[in-house]
């Protein structure tokens, strides 16, 4: 496994990262918790160094599963977690990033990680009623104490980054960005490249839907969110379908897997962009970890970029009700 550097400043993990909410939450029922950590320790066998959670996904209980994964190799990994919900009867209820709740959060996050520090320390959510400046401030206390080493932040804007930055270097930002949301293009890249921050893409392979894996007739179970998003309606899988087909069409010439075009692609995008696909079975993690030796060609990647960016995506990434909670 190749290693890159997240930003000017930040650590050094491997190329490709492991996305673990989906072991705990989002996807349907949580993963046999044997299962979790067995596939966790694939993932540093094979070379993967770079591990996220967050307190909001079970809740709790994915960091509990990545702290245990990891202990015998807590010195040769590192860990990102998230902190910036509030939370009521094991359920979040919105955004909280008031100062006194980060420090407590992180104690928690601490103790269910069983680690004396945390490496990537994001904000989850932008907080409208916190100032970003006193996030990051707090945040600067706690890499002062020891406890945290780098600060990061999840779908900000330029201007939260921008002045989140002016107070404590911000390492990463986490955000949505892949063939299926080529947003974060338009403005956030090159803020990111200009202030010296890295990228870490979420949802890397669309939620799935760059695999070729979902149909217009697939179904998802209880729990699984993307039930719940318009992008994943039948008539938008239908309608997004030529975006599957010209992945294949790239894939199938160079005989290699959608997943893995869709991957090589985002790593071309930038030397400090690190994808974070998630999985829940080792034979995925293992082809998701091969896309770092994928050589698409120049003219395999103009047409990826090109024609993709002539495909209108029908569905918004959130229903409305969720959307709230992208606040930039």
């Amino acid at each position: 496994m190749i290693k890159r550097t997240l930003g000017s400043g930040g650590p050094e993990v491997s190329a490709i990262g492991l996305g673990c909410m989906g072991l705990s939450h989002g996807l349907g029922p949580a993963v046999d918790h044997g299962d979790g950590i067995a596939l966790i320790r694939a993932a540093v066998e094979r070379g993967i160094t770079f591990f996220d959670t967050a307190q909001v996904y079970g809740p709790f209980t994915n960091e509990e599963l990545v702290g245990q994964a990891l202990a015998p190799v807590r010195e040769q990994v590192v860990i990102a977690t998230k902190f910036g919900f509030a939370f009521e009867g094991g359920r979040s209820t919105g955004p909280d990033s008031r100062p006194g709740n980060i420090r407590a959060t992180v104690e928690d996050s601490l103790r269910r990680l069983g680690v004396s520090h945390i490496d990537l320390l994001y904000q989850h959510r932008v907080d409208p009623d916190v100032p970003i400046e006193d996030v990051a401030g707090t945040v600067g206390e706690l890499v002062d104490a020891g406890k945290v080493r780098h600060f990061g932040l999840s779908e900000a804007g330029v201007d939260v980054i921008r002045r989140a930055h002016a107070v404590h270097p911000v390492t990463a930002l986490q955000s949505e960005y892949s063939l299926f949301w080529r947003e974060p293009e338009e403005e956030i890249l090159p803020v990111l490249a200009e202030l010296g921050i890295g990228f870490v893409p979420f949802a890397p392979l669309g939620k799935g839907f760059l695999t070729g894996a979902i149909t217009p007739g697939t179904s998802f179970g209880a729990g699984d969110l993307r039930g719940r998003l318009p992008r994943f309606t039948e008539e938008a899988r239908a309608a997004n379908q030529s975006l599957v087909d010209l992945l294949s069409s790239v894939a199938a010439r160079r005989g290699v897997t959608n997943a893995q075009v869709a991957l090589a692609w985002l790593l071309s995008r930038h030397p400090s962009i690190v994808p974070i696909p998630g999985t829940t079975k080792v034979h995925r993690l293992l082809e998701n970890s091969d896309a770092v030796d994928v050589g698409l060609s120049p003219e395999d990647l103009a047409e990826l970029t090109e024609a993709s960016g002539r495909i209108e995506i029908l569905g918004d990434r959130y229903p409305k009700e969720m959307q709230r909670w992208i606040n930039r």
